[in-house]
C-alpha cells in the first residue's frame, strides 16, 4: 500500500483509506512476535515493521511510514522515552502507545510520555504464559490502535505536533482498562439534542474517563478548586493499579488539593478528589450517618474495572437527584447506563466533545442516547460545573 507521507505537510489533506500501518518496536522477540501475529490478523491493520531498539525505529521511520507506533519503554540503544521526541519531530501525527511492565518506574515514565506527545500508553503482562493477562494486553492494545488510528485518519493532516495538556513529571495512559470498546460511532453530524439541567443543586461531582482521560482530567481539576473545597469529588479512571496511585499524586499537584486512591470504608468529605484504585470498583454507600468508600473485588463491568457505572449508580442512593456527573474521553460506553440512571433520578450529565476528546467512545455513547445536558469541550467544562455549583442552572 502506498500512502502519501504527512509528518512534514502543512495541507489539509485527508489520509489514503487502507489498513492502518503499525510499527512495533520492542527488545523482546516473544513480545513483537506476539503483536505481530495479533495485528496481522485484523482486516483494519497490516504490520509495517518489527524493530527491536528506538534507534531502529526513528532511523527507518520516513522509509517504513506508519500511521501508529506500539513503542516499549526499556530498549537497548535507545529507550522509548527517548525516541518517542525524534519520533515525533519526523512525523507529527504519528499516533505512539507506549508499552510498559506494571512497575513504579514505567508507570511514571509513561505518565511523562504523555505530556511529550504519546497518544496513549498499555501495560504489558509480566509473562505472557498467562493466559487472562495475555488476552487482556491483545485485546486493549488492538482496541487502542484502532480507536486511535481511526481518530488519525479522520484528522487532517497538520504539521503542529499533539497537542497533550501538560502533566507535571516531578519523577519523571494506564490500562485504560478500557476493554472492548464498544462499536465507534460515526461522527456526528449536526447538533445532538440536549435536556435540561436539573433544578436541584449538586451536592457531589463524579467524574468517568478512559483513553486520554490522565491529560483531560488533569486539565479540568485545575480549575475545580471552588468545587473540591466544598464538595467530594470522585473519579473513576479506566486504568490498572500503580498507575492509579501516580495519578492520584498528578492530580494533587494540579488541583492543589488532596488527592488519593479511594480507600475501602473512609468517609466521603468535601476537600478532597477520590481515585478509584486500579483493579477495584469504586461505590459509595451509607455507613450510619456518613457516606463511606466501599471497594469490590468483583468481576469487570462493561470490561472495565475499575468501571464508572458502578460509581453512578451507587451515588443515587445517597445523593439522589443532586448529582452532576461528567463522562470525558474514552473508548467504549461504560458510564452512559450510569448516567441514564442518575437522569432518571433527577441528577445531570455533561460530556466532552468529540472534537476534543482523544476517543469519543464513553461521551459519544451519553450524546447519542439523550442523557446529557450539555456537550462541551474540555476546555469549557471546568468554568460550567464552578457555575453550577455556584447556584446556575442553566
Amino acid at each position: 500500500m502506498s500512502v502519501a507521507f504527512a509528518g512534514n505537510s502543512t495541507t489539509g489533506s485527508s489520509r489514503e483509506a487502507g489498513p492502518l500501518r503499525v510499527m512495533i518496536v520492542d527488545d523482546s522477540v516473544v513480545i513483537r512476535g506476539l503483536i505481530s501475529r495479533w495485528v496481522g490478523a485484523e482486516h483494519d491493520m497490516e504490520v509495517a515493521a518489527s524493530l527491536r531498539t528506538g534507534l531502529e525505529a526513528v532511523n527507518q521511520l520516513e522509509r517504513i511510514n506508519p500511521d501508529v507506533a506500539v513503542l516499549d519503554i526499556e530498549m537497548p540503544e535507545l529507550d522509548g522515552i527517548s525516541a518517542l521526541p525524534q519520533l515525533l519531530a519526523k512525523k507529527r501525527d504519528l499516533v505512539v502507545i507506549m508499552a510498559s511492565t506494571l512497575t513504579r518506574r514505567n508507570a511514571e515514565v509513561s505518565f511523562k510520555a504523555l505530556s511529550l506527545g504519546a497518544a496513549d500508553y498499555i501495560p504489558k503482562p509480566e509473562s505472557t504464559r498467562e493466559a487472562s493477562a495475555a488476552d487482556t494486553f491483545h485485546h486493549d492494545l488492538i482496541q487502542k490502535i484502532r480507536h486511535l488510528g481511526a481518530r488519525l485518519r479522520r484528522k487532517p493532516a497538520v504539521a503542529s505536533p499533539p497537542l497533550a495538556p501538560a502533566i507535571p513529571a516531578p519523577a519523571a495512559r494506564a490500562p485504560v482498562v478500557a476493554r472492548p470498546a464498544a462499536p465507534a460511532l460515526a461522527p456526528s453530524s449536526g447538533a445532538l439534542s440536549t435536556r435540561p439541567f436539573s433544578t436541584q443543586a449538586p451536592k457531589v461531582l463524579l467524574i468517568g474517563s478512559s483513553t486520554g482521560g490522565p491529560q483531560a482530567l488533569m486539565a479540568l481539576v485545575t480549575e475545580l478548586g471552588p468545587v473540591i473545597d466544598r464538595f467530594p469529588v470522585l473519579i473513576t479512571q479506566h486504568m490498572p493499579p500503580t498507575f492509579t496511585t501516580i495519578l492520584a499524586e498528578h492530580l494533587a499537584r494540579s488541583s492543589r488539593r488532596p488527592a488519593a486512591e479511594a480507600v475501602d470504608g473512609e468517609p466521603v468529605k468535601p476537600g478532597r478528589i477520590y481515585l478509584a484504585p486500579g483493579g477495584k470498583h469504586m461505590r459509595v454507600v451509607r455507613s450510619g450517618a456518613d457516606v463511606a468508600i466501599a471497594l469490590d473485588d468483583g468481576p469487570a463491568v462493561n470490561f472495565c474495572k475499575p468501571a464508572v457505572d458502578p460509581l453512578f449508580t451507587s451515588a443515587i442512593d445517597i445523593w439522589h437527584g443532586a448529582i452532576l456527573s461528567v463522562i470525558l474521553t474514552g473508548m467504549g460506553s461504560d458510564g452512559m447506563r450510569g448516567g441514564k440512571d442518575i437522569v432518571a433520578a433527577g441528577g445531570s450529565v455533561i460530556a466532552q466533545d468529540e472534537a476534543s476528546s482523544v476517543v469519543w467512545g464513553m461521551p459519544g455513547a451519553a450524546a447519542h442516547a439523550g442523557i446529557c445536558a450539555a456537550i462541551l469541550p474540555l476546555n469549557q467544562i471546568g468554568a460550567k460545573v464552578n457555575r453550577l455549583f455556584a447556584g446556575d442552572r442553566s
